[in-house]
């Protein structure tokens, strides 16, 4: 079963956390943010679809954008308007999760039965992963920090 993903593009780029994920900062902000989506799959599966909603029109060049990834730009309606007409027109809301910290839509996607998200959410659940394996793998001794140990605990166990 895929998942199809709704993404509210402004509320991410704006959001703090943004910055941690973005490996370009000289990028154009929507292009890093959908090199983001894809690099650390912050939809899961590939099978997963994602459309991603700007405000206004594009200005992204067609070569730029992400092929596996669907850039929809709401021209005359705001994004969040655009976002609750995809919402709504959506065959299996059950299969739909909509990113955005906009409250308004959070409540919509929610009431026709979609899975809503917060921007901190979506991005907290990579960050604090990424975070969880520089961890373990600073906690990781190497050869020399286990010998030394080893023959420490051999004087004090082995008198």
């Amino acid at each position: 079963m895929s998942l199809q993903y709704i993404i509210d593009g402004y509320n991410l780029i704006n959001h703090p956390l943004f910055k941690k994920l973005a490996a370009n900062k000289f990028t154009e902000p929507r292009i890093a943010l959908l090199e983001a989506i894809k690099r650390n799959k912050l939809c899961g599966s590939l099978n997963n679809r994602v459309t991603v909603v700007f405000d206004g029109y594009s200005g992204i060049s067609d070569k730029n954008i992400e092929t596996d990834i669907r850039v929809v730009f709401s021209r005359n309606e705001s994004a969040d308007e655009r976002i609750r007409r995809i919402v709504e027109n959506f065959g299996n809301p059950k299969n739909l999760i909509v990113i955005s910290d906009d409250n308004e839509i959070k409540f919509f996607a929610r009431a026709v039965g979609a899975k809503a998200v917060s921007v901190e959410d979506f991005f907290g659940a990579k960050l604090n992963s990424q975070v969880k394996k520089r961890v373990n793998e600073d906690l990781e001794l190497n050869f020399s920090q286990k010998h030394k140990i080893t023959e420490e605990l051999k004087k004090l166990w082995l008198k």
